[in-house]
């Protein structure tokens, strides 16, 4: 007897199990790679909108401190939204203004900073909180400003106990807000 060995090729090229697998294994990873790029662009935008808050609420006090005069405080004082009418008449570009009419035009300029619906601001929602107090009973010469910010943002959070108690803006689960401090003495 003479026994021929048949020799079997070797297989070639994939199974279509295998083919299944790998395409199964590269969705996933793609799915991931989606999901992690919204959550980039979603935090990137809220990263955005603090930025803006922050430089909105800096400029705030330091035009508070340019605008010096006695009585600035009941010139400053208050709360204005994103829904806030503009007065487009008030200009101190080409005159001199009083400290009342540089007061109202900050206003409207900080006003048209936040209006995000409009296209002329990066704030949805805002509502602008300024309280300036004296420091001490009868001291009409040193103030301590609080500069409160406060929108909507894209996502909910919870908030906690000491931003709850914040009243600027409506309050809800999407509410974000900054808190910003400073101190103002006034010339005589």
């Amino acid at each position: 007897m003479n026994f021929t060995m048949i020799r079997h090729s070797e297989q070639q090229g994939f199974t279509l199990i295998e083919v299944l697998i790998a395409f199964v294994i590269l969705s996933f990873g793609l799915l991931g790679a989606v999901a992690l790029q919204a959550k980039a662009k979603q935090a990137s935008f809220d990263s955005m909108q603090r930025a803006a808050a922050v430089a909105l609420g800096n400029d705030i006090i330091q035009r508070m401190r340019a605008n010096d005069s006695p009585g600035f405080a009941a010139l400053y004082n208050g709360t204005f939204d994103s829904d806030t009418a503009l007065n487009t008449s008030l200009s101190c570009y080409n005159s001199a203004c009083s400290a009342q009419q540089l007061a109202a035009l900050d206003k409207q300029q900080w006003v048209r900073a936040i209006q995000a619906r409009e296209n002329t601001g990066a704030l949805d929602d805002a509502t602008v909180c300024i309280n300036s107090t004296p420091v001490a009973a009868g001291n009409a010469s040193e103030f301590n400003i609080e500069v409160v910010i406060s929108w909507q943002g894209r996502q909910e959070l919870s908030a906690n106990k000491d931003t709850a108690a914040i009243d600027c803006g409506s309050k809800s689960d999407k509410r974000r807000l900054i808190v910003l401090q400073s101190y103002i003495y006034l010339r005589s």
